[in-house]
């Protein structure tokens, strides 16, 4: 299949392991982070790790959307699900996510709430068109990948008329992200380890571009390497990464180039413009309240704001006991680190985050946990 069996050619995948064991130096230790959930899960998938000089450490980091929505967000999601009336429509693994109080959208949906599993916020939509005597809520999490399609729902509903829809909006802003990894005093608090280098995400960046990396690369020396999800992307961006560190270059480097340019997709940002605005703060499980760092619905469109139209209170609420979701996403700590991990938390019994979503890193070490 073209652009797929091609990046996943064995043979060159060793060709490039060779060269990134020729080049890491035995003497020194290359922290690299793959932002991304889900370069983690290819890591583990075709055994990169494995692959790869003792000297290079991959570190898992905080680009999973499910994974670094905090409690607080999922409490209330919850409960705007049990309001009489209101038909809550949310992606499926944000279903599983317990709350402060354990409950899930999922077991809320079992005691009667109406809750609907959707692949995307034009479902939601339907939803309100075929019921319009319902108030329809769609629980937007995500990236700038997914931030666009709730634009375009916001604006159809505008164009439709339909006054029974609105969005609970959780988007999060990559770079804020980024940076505060390196720079963020919650994090300095909770601390933190050197990191070399980032591979940068794929999906986002085809919307947002290479452009905004720049900033954080040059104010925090910190080399980004944009790259795909296949392994011969992932091994490639490694070697980029590793040649940065060598020559003590700090640069944004782009090795997907089939499908991210500098500026992205502008038809995008401008959608995105239009509907959203920053919000001055926003708290990110694991990191804590990072400024500037998420949207929200702009005053115009109030209307579609299930914030404003419920009245919505966000209280911060501390993750499970004893889970390290925290530690994890920001790269302190790897998964089986964690007591719950593999014992009392599961993907069938999930206590933390991270061993919800598809793209969280416990789910991946304990679905390929022969390359752990």
């Amino acid at each position: 299949m073209k652009f797929i069996d091609e990046f996943r050619d064995g043979d060159i995948a060793r060709k490039i392991a060779r060269a990134i064991s020729g080049e890491a130096s035995p003497e020194r230790t290359y922290r690299l982070m793959e932002f991304c959930g889900g370069h983690t899960h290819a890591i583990f998938r075709y055994g990169i790790q494995d692959l790869l000089p003792d000297s290079v450490q991959m570190i898992h980091g905080p680009g999973c959307p499910v994974c670094v929505l905090p409690v607080g967000r999922i409490d209330n999601a919850i409960a705007l699900a049990k309001l009489p009336n209101v038909t809550l429509c949310s992606y499926g693994d944000m279903m599983r996510v317990p709350g402060s109080g354990k409950d899930t959208l999922l077991s809320v949906k079992a005691g009667g709430a109406d809750v609907r599993m959707v692949y995307s916020c034009l479902d939601a939509l339907r939803i309100a068109r075929e019921q319009p005597d319902r108030e329809v809520v769609f629980f937007a999490i995500g990236f700038e990948t997914t931030t666009p399609p709730t634009a375009l729902a916001i604006q159809t509903a505008i164009q439709e008329g339909l006054t029974n829809f609105t969005v609970f909006c959780n988007h999060v802003l990559t770079p804020s992200a980024i940076s505060s990894i390196l720079e963020s005093p919650y994090v300095r608090e909770y601390g933190t380890i050197p990191i070399d280098g980032f591979i940068g995400p794929a999906h986002v960046s085809t919307v947002i571009g290479s452009n905004p990396y720049a900033y954080f690369a040059e104010e925090y020396q910190r080399p980004v390497v944009i790259a795909g999800f296949e392994p011969l992307d992932v091994l490639q961006a490694i070697l980029m990464l590793v040649r940065q560190v060598n020559s003590g270059r700090h640069e944004v480097e782009n090795e997907y180039t089939r499908a991210v340019t500098a500026t992205g997709n502008m038809k995008a940002q401008r959608l995105v413009a239009e509907i959203f605005e920053l919000r001055k703060t926003f708290e990110w499980r694991g990191l804590g309240t990072i400024p500037y760092s998420a949207l929200q619905i702009k005053a115009a469109y109030a209307d579609f704001d299930a914030a404003q139209r419920f009245g919505i209170t966000y209280l911060s609420k501390p993750d499970p006991a004893g889970c390290e979701c925290g530690a994890i996403i920001r790269g302190l700590k790897k998964p089986p680190d964690c007591a719950l991990f593999g014992s009392a938390c599961t993907p069938d019994s999930p206590v933390g985050s991270c061993m919800v979503s598809a793209e969280g890193a416990c789910a991946a070490y304990y679905q390929y946990r022969s390359h752990t």
